[in-house]
């Protein structure tokens, strides 16, 4: 029996060639205005946001599921025409009250919207015609219900969020607009539950004469709501960045917590010499539990784990780099119409890159970008153009962030450094960004740009074996593109040096390039630092090492068959190139652990260790590697050491559970607390006895819903018995059990579970289930 209450968040994709099928009807049902361009459909919207003013109060008692909202939305007509009707979306857990237009209460009609796999609640009303260029606006009160937490919407008396893809507000254009969803400044007026403050973005003011728990927050960019409440310490680093840490953090993890502020002052000051002074934004760093990597107008989310980690991992120091950089992209200015996304995702994880580069050197940055690549690389053939791929496509943020962002990279290539940021910047500062406007500022790039954004990509750069000639060493070259492609040409010399060719290879056309030297050349690789998207990258070297395109999953594929010998050989190869590929690095460690090879298996493991920007999958199985490897040695202490580290830092699943049985198996012991024990036995209890308003006692209101109706109902035989304790705060622990189980009709099961339990005023509560591997 496995554990599988994880929400799929994935949106429907549907075939390209259906495309514009899709569009015309979703345009239909969101009321925009349909203007024909040639032989495509053009959709553009009726109202624009102008601004969000939004009050919400949560409930004052642990058991109301639901939050009181009443949300203003001033909006103007955009349109070429008189506007005499709005309609808003908003999701179907909503229970409208009522609706007024201008300060008046106005009747409004209510219809369900199905957009891919989501369903959203229509507001439909009727008003006096407004002229073009004319505002109204529309006020909303409403129950907004929440039946299971999710890290969309949540709602518990230790912390609530709601983020913008709950659905929680009312707006006119739809999130899944494909020419840009509604961004405007925001006020919030929070009112939030006994014990809790709350955090959103903007100006912060907190009444003098409340316990903190009441908040108002104005932010002038351009947003979409978002709000979370928790019981942090708020730390205020000198660079001005605020930190909210959960609540008794110890030095350690402030010390972590400070890092991460660097690292965005950092970052903010990287972005200002290139985009331009920005005023005065308030920036906070959140420490969270569910909703990691979510960020808006200066908020950015990261993991709790990231606290308990020896350092910042890669994915944080990532989203940390293109969330600030969003503070110019779309929140001082407004970015609308087709492929608006390409610059708030794409350019921003472009000038994110460039900020890794500068600070962890360009090896580490080199790392990301064969990440991202290798993302892309796994849409590339079912992909479209970035100027009509639509958010309902699963591959959307794939080809928005991954390909836009090679393609800026690209272009600043062809164009200089200062070139490419003085044009850009001028259009930042003029408080309106579209694709179609920037790609205007590069007029000597217009094929590029053409191919790159309005035609999917069809671009694959081949190189053949090198051949010995009387002129030194020729590469035949291949180009499957539609564009012309300039690019270096690498060889690979016996002797371990490298020479560099540049060469342009035409569209749809052969090439060739030929190195001076008399050394005997072993491999040969074009376009060695990737910047072209392609549609296979396994061909760019010869002789060709492997057929995937994601280089990790090729060394991966050999350890899974236990091909040690070919994955120590293959990754070594890899390595040469990307030497701090952290997660290819681990698998060349646990391959020479594998053969016995075990001082060069600890070398390895140490180098991702003391690497500067691990990924946290890194880390994680780096600490297991030196656990087994101080197991092996008959160190055990330290080898539990080890262990528990890799546990706590949670950066890898199959790496806490590995973590987790060297633990057992050399024989670690956990002293149990007993009031911990306690709870456990009367969930047992419980538990046999089917009484799911007990294990629902046991809970945290919203929270593990799907295990209890599981458990409750069907359990003949349900012991626990807890093996170990692993602290994860002051007031959270992970508790590992096992469990025998039975349940009705089916046969006895037995194994590990994990649970995570937090410490509230009334004793211990379940929080989730983070590991149940019972069979």
């Amino acid at each position: 029996m496995r554990n599988n209450s994880r929400i799929n968040t994935n949106k429907a994709s549907y075939l390209f060639f259906c495309r514009h099928f899709a569009l015309a009807l979703i345009a239909s049902l969101f009321a925009h205005t349909s203007v024909f361009s040639q032989d495509e459909i053009r959709l553009s919207a009726t109202w624009q946001v102008k601004n969000y003013d939004i009050s919400v109060t949560f409930p004052q008692n642990e058991t109301e599921r639901s939050v009181s909202v009443r949300t203003t939305v001033s909006a103007t007509n955009v349109s070429s025409r008189p506007a005499s009707t709005m309609t808003l979306r908003i999701s179907p857990n909503a229970l409208i009250s009522s609706v007024s237009i201008a300060g008046s209460t106005v009747e409004f009609a209510k219809r369900e919207e199905k957009i891919g796999a989501s369903t959203l609640q229509q507001i439909v009303v009727r008003m006096a015609p407004i002229q073009p260029g004319g505002s109204i606006e529309a006020a909303v009160e409403y129950k907004f219900q929440v039946k299971d937490n999710s890290g969309l919407a949540a709602l518990s008396p230790i912390g609530s969020q709601f983020l913008p893809l709950s659905f929680w507000y009312p707006t006119p254009n739809s999130w899944f607009f494909a020419r840009g969803a509604d961004y405007a400044p925001v006020k919030i007026n929070v009112t939030a539950a006994p014990g809790t403050q709350a955090v959103s973005a903007g100006i912060k003011a907190v009444p003098s004469d409340t316990a903190g728990n009441i908040a108002r927050f104005d932010s002038r960019l351009n947003l979409q709501p978002f709000l979370i409440t928790g019981n942090w310490d708020q730390i205020i680093t000198p660079s001005g960045i605020e930190l909210y840490l959960p609540r008794g953090s110890n030095p350690d993890e402030k010390a972590i917590g400070t890092e991460l502020a660097n690292l965005a002052s950092e970052a903010r000051g990287f972005y200002e010499k290139r985009l331009g002074k920005l005023p005065e934004v308030p920036v906070r760093l959140v420490a969270v539990k569910r909703g990691a990597g979510f960020s808006g107008g200066g908020v950015i989310f990261f993991d709790r784990s990231v606290l308990r980690r020896p350092k910042t991992d890669a994915q944080t120091a990532l989203n940390i780099g293109e969330s600030i950089a969003r503070l110019w992209l779309g929140g001082i200015c407004t970015i609308t119409g087709d492929g608006g996304d390409a610059i708030r995702e794409g350019l921003a994880r472009h000038l994110a890159n460039e900020f890794l580069s500068e600070k962890f050197g360009k090896e580490v940055a080199d790392v990301e970008r064969t990440r991202q690549r290798a993302a892309y690389a796994a849409v590339v053939q079912r992909d479209a153009p970035i100027s009509s791929v639509s958010p309902l496509d699963d591959y959307y943020y794939s080809v928005v962030a991954n390909k836009a962002s090679m393609i800026w990279r690209l272009l600043e290539r062809k164009t200089g450094r200062e070139q490419f940021y003085s044009r850009i910047t001028g259009l930042v500062s003029s408080g309106r960004l579209t694709l179609v406007d920037i790609r205007g500022l590069f007029p000597e790039q217009k094929e590029f740009l053409d191919y790159a954004f309005d035609q999917i990509t069809d671009t694959n750069l081949m190189v053949g074996l090198p051949q010995v000639s009387a002129d030194g060493v020729k590469v035949a070259l291949r180009n499957t593109g539609s564009i012309d492609a300039t690019a270096d040409v690498v060889a690979f010399l016996e002797n371990g040096r490298q020479l560099s060719v540049p060469a342009t290879i035409k569209s749809k056309n052969f090439g060739e390039v030929t190195f001076k030297t008399s050394d005997k050349v072993v491999r040969v690789e074009i376009d060695s630092e990737k910047l072209y998207p392609q549609t296979d990258y396994s061909d760019d070297i010869a002789p060709r090492e492997f057929t995937e395109t994601d280089s990790l999953l090729a060394v991966k594929r050999l350890f899974d068959k236990q091909d040690y010998v070919g994955a120590i050989n293959l990754a070594r190869k890899i390595l040469t190139s990307l030497p701090a590929f952290d997660d290819v690095r681990i698998f060349l460690g646990r391959s020479l652990l594998a053969t016995g090879s075990i001082d060069e298996a600890d070398k390895e493991f140490r180098s991702v260790y003391d690497s500067k920007l691990p990924s946290a999958r890194g880390m994680s199985w780096a600490m297991v590697g030196l656990a087994e490897i101080a197991a092996r040695r008959g160190r055990n202490n330290e080898a539990i050491d080890w262990a528990k580290r890799a546990i706590v830092s949670d950066g890898d699943y199959g790496a806490s559970l590995s973590a987790r049985a060297l633990r057992n198996r050399i024989g670690a012991k956990s002293e149990v607390d007993q009031s911990i024990a306690d709870f456990f036995k009367a969930f047992d209890r419980a538990a046999a006895a089917n009484q799911k308003a007990q294990l629902d006692g046991l809970a945290i209101p919203g929270e593990s819903s799907r295990f209890i109706s599981g458990v409750a109902g069907q359990t003949v035989i349900w012991n626990t018995a807890v093996t170990h304790i692993d602290p994860v705060g002051p007031d959270a622990v992970l508790v590992e059990c096992s469990l025998n189980v039975k349940l009705l009709n089916r046969e006895p099961e037995s194994g590990t579970a994990v649970y995570r339990l937090v410490r509230t005023s009334n004793g211990w509560r379940l929080f989730s289930v983070d590991m149940f591997e019972v069979r």
